[in-house]
C-alpha cells in the first residue's frame, strides 16, 4: 500500500483527509470519533467570541434525484465558550497525538485580539492555526470573515499580526467571494502565511418556498444569504486552487476545500496542487466512515499507478493548467458515434441540432435501421453530444491527425504585431 502521510508546512498527518472547520468539528466528542474512523486531521470549528446561532440554519439543493448536490448554511462560528473548546482540544490531542489538530480562528481585526487568542490556543497543543477570512455571512457583517478576506491589505496585516506571536504553522483560509483569489493569496503570503486553504463558502440563497414565499431556510419568516458548499462548488474550488498553485508568487502549500466527496475528488485536488484536502458536506451527508472508502480508493489508485507515496502526485497537473491564450488553435477533435452501443435516444442529435453546430445526421442503414452519423467536416469538437449521451462508450471524442504547426492565440497576436511593426517601419 502507498504511503498516505502528508506534511503541509510542518503539520504532519497520517493521511491527507481532514475535516474542515464546520459543524462536524464542533466538539471533542466529534473530532475523536472522526479520528477513530480514520480521518488524518481536523480543523476545529472556528473559535472566537461565542455567538448566538439561529434556528433553522441549513438548506440543501437537490438535482435530478441527487440529494444534497449543494448545501447552504447560515450558521456562524462556535457558540460554545472558548475555555470549553480549549479543554476538549487538549484532551483530543493527548488521546490522538499523531493526528493533526488545527484551530480555526476568527476575531475582530485588532492586533491585541489576534495575539491573545493565538497564545491561548497554542497553549493546549494544536498543530497549527487556520485564520478564517472566508465566512460570508453573519460574521462578515461584524467586520470579520469575508469582510476581512475581501481586502488584501487586511489579509496581509492580520496574518502578520498572527505571525508575530505564533509558534505553530499559520494557514490562511481564503474567501471565494472575490474577483481574483490570487490577490488575497499573495497578500497572505506577504503577511507571512505558511500555507493557504481554499475555498470557504460562496454567497448563496438555497431557494424560495413557492407556497409560503419564505426563503429557504428562514428564521421566523425572514431569510439571509448563506454560504454554499458541497459537490456543486467543486469546479469553482478546483479552479481557484489551480490558479494559486500555478502562481509563482504564491509559493506556499495549499489545503484544498470545496465539494470533495470521494477519493477521486481528493486526487484531483492534489494533482492541482493541494497537499491536504478538507471535507465537510460529504461527512454531514454520509457520516464519518466515508473516509474509509477515501483511504482505500486513494491507496488502490496509487498502487495501480505504481506510485509509492501520495506526495508524488501533488501538483502534477499544474503545468497543464494555463491561460486560454496559450491553447493550440490548430488542435482538433471530432465526435464519433458507436452505433453498436447507441440506444437511439437521439439526445445528441437534438442537442447538436438545437444548440450547437447541426453536424449529426439521422440516417437509415441498408437494413432499414435508424442510425446517427457525425459529419466530421462540420464538427467543431465541442463535446456537447458526448456530455448529454446517457450511455458510456456510445460517443467518443477522437483526435484528428494534424499537419499544422501548433499556434496559440498569444503567438498569433505576437506574429500579427510583428508583421504590423515591419510594415510600419517599411512605410517610414
Amino acid at each position: 500500500m502507498a504511503d498516505l502521510r502528508t506534511n503541509i508546512a510542518g503539520i504532519e498527518s497520517p493521511n491527507p483527509f481532514w475535516l474542515a472547520s464546520a459543524p462536524p468539528t464542533n466538539s471533542g466528542y466529534q473530532v475523536q470519533r472522526a479520528f477513530e474512523a480514520g480521518w488524518g486531521g481536523a480543523v476545529w470549528k472556528t473559535l472566537g467570541d461565542p455567538i448566538l446561532n439561529v434556528s433553522s440554519r441549513f438548506a440543501a439543493v437537490s438535482f435530478n434525484g441527487q440529494k444534497v448536490a449543494g448545501f447552504n448554511n447560515i450558521e456562524l462560528i462556535t457558540d460554545r465558550p472558548l475555555e470549553v473548546n480549549l479543554k476538549e482540544i487538549y484532551e483530543t490531542k493527548k488521546r490522538f497525538p499523531n493526528h493533526a489538530i488545527i484551530a480555526s480562528l476568527m476575531v475582530e481585526p485588532r492586533q491585541e485580539a489576534w495575539h491573545e487568542i493565538v497564545k491561548r490556543v497554542e497553549e493546549v497543543g494544536v498543530d497549527g492555526l487556520e485564520l478564517n477570512f472566508g465566512c460570508p455571512h453573519g460574521m462578515a457583517e461584524r467586520g470579520m470573515g469575508a469582510a476581512s478576506g475581501q481586502v488584501p491589505a487586511l489579509v496581509e496585516q492580520q496574518t502578520y499580526w498572527v505571525k508575530e506571536v505564533a509558534k505553530t504553522p499559520v494557514i490562511v483560509k481564503l474567501t471565494p467571494n472575490i474577483t481574483d483569489i490570487t490577490a488575497t493569496a499573495e497578500a497572505a503570503v506577504n503577511g507571512g502565511a505558511d500555507a493557504i486553504s481554499m475555498i470557504n463558502t460562496i454567497n448563496s440563497l438555497a431557494g424560495v418556498d413557492l407556497n409560503s414565499w419564505n426563503t429557504i431556510p428562514h428564521v421566523g419568516g425572514k431569510g439571509a444569504h448563506g454560504g454554499y458548499c458541497g459537490p456543486a462548488v467543486k469546479p469553482i474550488a478546483l479552479n481557484m486552487v489551480g490558479e494559486c498553485a500555478r502562481n509563482s508568487r504564491i509559493n506556499v502549500p495549499i489545503s484544498g476545500i470545496g465539494g470533495i466527496s470521494n477519493w477521486q475528488d481528493a486526487a484531483e485536488f492534489m494533482l492541482m496542487g493541494s497537499t491536504s484536502v478538507q471535507v465537510c458536506t460529504a461527512a454531514m451527508h454520509h457520516g464519518f466512515r466515508i473516509v474509509e472508502d477515501m483511504i482505500d480508493g486513494l491507496n488502490n489508485y496509487l498502487d495501480e499507478k505504481g506510485i509509492s507515496s501520495v506526495k508524488e502526485i501533488i501538483g502534477k497537473s499544474v503545468p497543464k493548467y494555463s491561460d486560454w491564450g496559450d491553447l493550440d488553435l490548430n488542435y482538433k477533435v471530432v465526435a464519433n458515434i458507436n452505433n453498436e452501443v447507441c440506444i437511439n435516444c437521439n439526445k445528441c442529435h437534438i442537442a447538436c441540432e438545437d444548440t450547437s453546430h447541426q453536424c449529426i445526421d439521422m440516417l437509415t442503414d441498408s437494413n432499414g435501421n435508424k442510425m446517427l452519423k457525425v459529419r466530421e467536416e462540420d464538427c467543431v469538437g465541442c463535446n456537447l453530444c458526448s456530455i448529454v449521451c446517457p450511455v458510456d462508450g456510445a460517443i467518443d471524442m477522437i483526435e484528428l491527425p494534424n499537419e499544422l504547426v501548433p499556434m496559440t492565440w498569444n503567438e498569433r497576436q505576437h506574429a500579427v504585431g510583428a508583421v504590423a511593426c515591419e510594415i510600419d517601419i517599411a512605410s517610414k
